[in-house]
């Protein structure tokens, strides 16, 4: 049997996602909500934090509570990555009309907002076991932020390296000016002779920092997915790792796995 405060936040819940309660309309009171269910002030209380906590409702001191807009969502498959090096030997037009973004929040171009900062930085122990270089080695450590236009928060956090030898071996790579690139990443190797075998993910998910709470627009209790995606060429060669922190209250991952038939009978 359901907790009072559970059944409180099923109904509401139910309201707010068959629209009976729209985006920006307030919630009844407290004290209301109180005489409605028949129940004390704190589990009601109890209630709208886990309300809060998925997201569905801002709860803004001395005005009430309301029903928050629906955040903009990302989907990510493994497909995404044989989809960019597909991409990679087509036209500069061609590459230029979308981006990996808009395949993951069926966005288009126009609808988002991006930017990208640059700097070096020193290999330390976990970077460079992951590149398989010396500690202290240099890198181009590459800040991208994107978000959409409908909202302040960006879609996601990332942090990209590159081997900065590697990089400089194509000057245009070295200059964030160049973003956002037709292609992204995967084109950008291939400007210098690199193409990508596979691509590792790494994912966990943690409570998220003060930054990342501010950075991301995260309401308490909502954890983050950390992705950390290794980039190996053909060759053998780690040549890029990406960080990449996502909002868990907006974020799906769909991994669909092919099996192998059953051999029939007869068959050795």
């Amino acid at each position: 049997m359901a907790a009072k405060y559970e059944r409180i936040a099923n109904e509401l819940r139910e309201k707010i996602r068959s629209r009976e309660l729209g985006p920006g309309d307030q919630l009844p009171g407290e004290q209301q909500l109180v005489a409605d269910y028949r129940v004390s002030l704190p589990v009601v209380r109890q209630a709208l934090d886990v309300l809060e906590s998925e997201g569905l409702v801002d709860r803004i001191h001395g005005r009430g509570t309301y029903v928050r807009a629906p955040r903009q969502r990302v989907r990510r498959t493994p497909e995404r990555y044989q989809w960019e090096k597909d991409r990679v030997l087509l036209s500069e037009a061609q590459r230029g009309r979308t981006g990996a973004t808009e395949k993951d929040t069926g966005l288009t171009m126009s609808d988002l907002e991006f930017s990208a900062r640059y700097d070096t930085v020193h290999a330390d122990e976990d970077l460079a076991a992951t590149f398989k270089l010396p500690v202290g080695a240099k890198l181009l450590r590459r800040r991208y932020s994107t978000k959409s236009r409908q909202e302040r928060a960006p879609i996601s956090a990332i942090v990209s390296y590159l081997p900065y030898d590697q990089a400089a071996e194509n000057p245009a790579l070295l200059e964030e000016s160049n973003e956002p690139w037709p292609g992204g990443t995967q084109h950008q190797l291939y400007t210098i002779g690199i193409e990508l075998e596979c691509i590792i993910d790494h994912i966990t998910t943690r409570p998220p920092g003060p930054e990342e709470v501010e950075e991301l627009d995260l309401r308490p209790g909502v954890s983050v997915f950390c992705l950390r995606k290794v980039s190996v060429s053909t060759t053998g060669a780690i040549v890029e790792v990406s960080d990449v922190v996502l909002p868990g209250d907006r974020t799906e991952f769909v991994y669909t796995t092919t099996l192998a038939p059953w051999k029939k009978e007869g068959q050795r």
